[in-house]
């Protein structure tokens, strides 16, 4: 086990109070967050709850015939175990790393124990449980409502926001996942940001190229969830 420590690259972690994080320091491990790495399965027992410090991870509806829609993303700014946060301990979603990274791992039923020693530190996490609600509510308003280059602006600014430097690491299979399009649209909501000199697309990999421009692609689509998560945690 490797122990980290009071400065962490999770901003859900830094934003606890010493005594909260001391609560967790001896049960967390340091871990590698690999590319695919599955984090939730449906409907299985939550055993460990991650904490990234780099990377981000999607959290996808699996319906029937494994017809997946991703609701989500987790990165730096907080946690899976969201259920566990709750009192339960498992949930219909699945969770897996889609930009590889590291971080932090417990166990579900130590980070209990901990949120049972400490209402802050259970307000705090709860806290995160509010700002990720809002991101998956305004992900179902995009999908109705916004045009696909809006929603394709969207999902870059929030990939954006976990990953460090403007090179990410979209593939076509990864964005038409986020969109629930096929990869034609994907293609071509791509090529569409690209000739507005907003983004430069190769095999794997999105470069930003201007932040702001995305952000006036996005519109109303993009800065809910992230204003929310600013008022609750800061």
């Amino acid at each position: 086990m490797s122990a980290i420590s009071y400065q962490s690259g999770n901003r859900l972690l830094s934003s606890l109070s010493k005594a909260d994080f001391g609560l967790l320091l001896p049960d967390l491990e340091a871990v590698s967050l690999d590319l695919r790495k599955v984090l939730e399965r449906p409907n299985k027992r939550i055993e460990d709850v991650y904490f990234p410090d780099a990377g981000f991870a999607s959290v996808v509806a699996v319906q029937p015939k494994q017809t997946k829609v991703e609701v989500g993303l987790i990165g730096r700014e907080g946690m899976t175990g969201l259920p566990v946060v709750l009192g339960n301990h498992k949930t219909p979603h699945e969770t897996y790393i889609q930009a590889a990274g590291h971080g932090q791992r417990i166990d579900a039923t130590k980070l209990r124990k901990a949120m049972a020693a400490s209402s802050s530190l259970q307000s705090l996490l709860l806290k995160f449980v509010q700002a990720f609600m809002v991101q998956t509510a305004q992900t179902a308003i995009s999908n109705a409502r916004a045009k696909l280059n809006e929603r394709l602006a969207r999902w870059i600014l929030m990939a954006d926001d976990r990953i460090d430097g403007s090179r990410l690491p979209l593939t076509h299979e990864f964005l038409s996942l986020m969109l629930g399009v096929r990869r034609a649209g994907v293609t071509e909501a791509l090529h569409a940001l690209e000739s507005e000199g907003l983004i430069r697309a190769s095999r794997g990999e999105i470069i930003v190229r201007s932040r702001k421009g995305i952000e006036r692609r996005a519109g109303g689509s993009y800065g809910i969830p992230e204003a929310e998560f600013r008022r609750l945690i800061g």
